[in-house]
């Protein structure tokens, strides 16, 4: 009996340690909640730097993945061009392709034959009568053409290297025609890829910056409601408050402002890739895979910008709280 008492108080007494935690918790979140808008334009300050951030960070992400998407696309669609001799047969032609498949940096190659390279000329000139008329008494050879189609539009080096060195290829193509890789064409392709990595390396440095400034402006928004509220802190000492009580407020303070950053960043940032589709489209980039990606994923999306908020938030309330109340 004594045992089974024992037990029933042991119970208890963790029923009531839980529950005190529990009101513990709540209380902080409600006085964090009521620090939140204690003084309206500090909150308004750093809730605006914090949109702005997460925008930023947003747009970084976005523009990163609709870059992705319209390289890949360019580069289906920019074909490295060999020409070889107009008499290659196709079984040579098949000869080579086997070769180059053989590459890592190659995705896919076509061949096409002369006479099959003057049929799809005559056929997108049909409409033109003296365009075909000169095509029939043309007496110059057409080439075959490889068309190859790499993994990275900004690297031609193991191609090129190829073209140079194979042996196969060596015999059969065209030394009147330079492949297309080369000179100006080669220049124009490289520079999508240049453009493309700037992009991303802007992205992720403003991103950066607006992250510190927002940390910075929270830090001080934090240390200015410790400031403000030192006798009631020094009381809360007084009475025995443990370290996590007087924290706890000013960190559920920071990730309030989190959250609302959050959902306004997401928010503004639906609308700007909506409002610029369009627009985006009609210079051929490739925005709509994106938004696609981002509305079908739009609950993760807004949890994973609620939780950089936060995590900006937290780590800048700690060390607010860290370094000004002395705990």
């Amino acid at each position: 009996m004594r045992a089974k008492r024992k037990l029933d108080s042991k119970a208890f007494a963790r029923q009531k340690q839980s529950r005190r935690k529990w009101l513990t918790f709540v209380r902080m979140c409600r006085y964090g909640i009521n620090n939140f808008s204690r003084n309206a334009w500090l909150t308004i300050a750093a809730t605006a730097v914090m949109t702005i951030t997460l925008l930023i960070i947003f747009t970084a992400v976005a523009a990163r993945s609709v870059l992705v998407e319209t390289v890949g696309q360019l580069r289906d669609k920019v074909d490295m061009s060999i020409y070889v001799k107009t008499e290659t047969t196709d079984d040579e032609a098949n000869a080579i392709i086997a070769e180059l498949q053989k590459l890592p940096s190659v995705r896919s190659v076509t061949y096409i034959s002369a006479a099959a390279g003057r049929e799809l000329i005559a056929q997108e000139n049909k409409n033109d009568v003296d365009y075909l008329e000169a095509l029939k008494e043309a007496t110059n050879k057409n080439p075959g053409v490889l068309r190859v189609i790499v993994e990275d539009i900004n690297d031609t080096s193991e191609l090129s290297t190829f073209v140079d060195t194979n042996a196969l290829l060596q015999k059969h193509i065209d030394t009147n025609r330079a492949p297309s890789f080369a000179g100006e064409r080669k220049a124009s392709i490289e520079s999508i890829g240049r453009a493309v990595g700037f992009a991303e390396r802007v992205g992720i440095v403003a991103s950066l910056i607006f992250v510190a400034i927002s940390s910075l402006i929270i830090f001080n928004t934090i240390r200015m409601a410790i400031f403000n509220r030192k006798e009631e802190i020094q009381m809360m000492k007084l009475i025995g408050a443990d370290q996590s009580f007087i924290r706890g407020p000013f960190v559920v303070e920071a990730i309030v402002y989190g959250f609302i950053a959050a959902v306004i960043a997401t928010a503004l940032g639906f609308a700007m890739l909506y409002a610029s589709s369009s627009t985006l489209a009609s210079y051929q980039i490739a925005v709509q895979p994106t938004i696609d990606f981002v509305t079908f994923y739009a609950g993760f999306v807004l949890l994973g910008m609620i939780l950089v908020g936060a995590f900006i938030g937290v780590v800048s309330s700690l060390l607010a709280t860290r370094r000004y109340l002395k705990l």
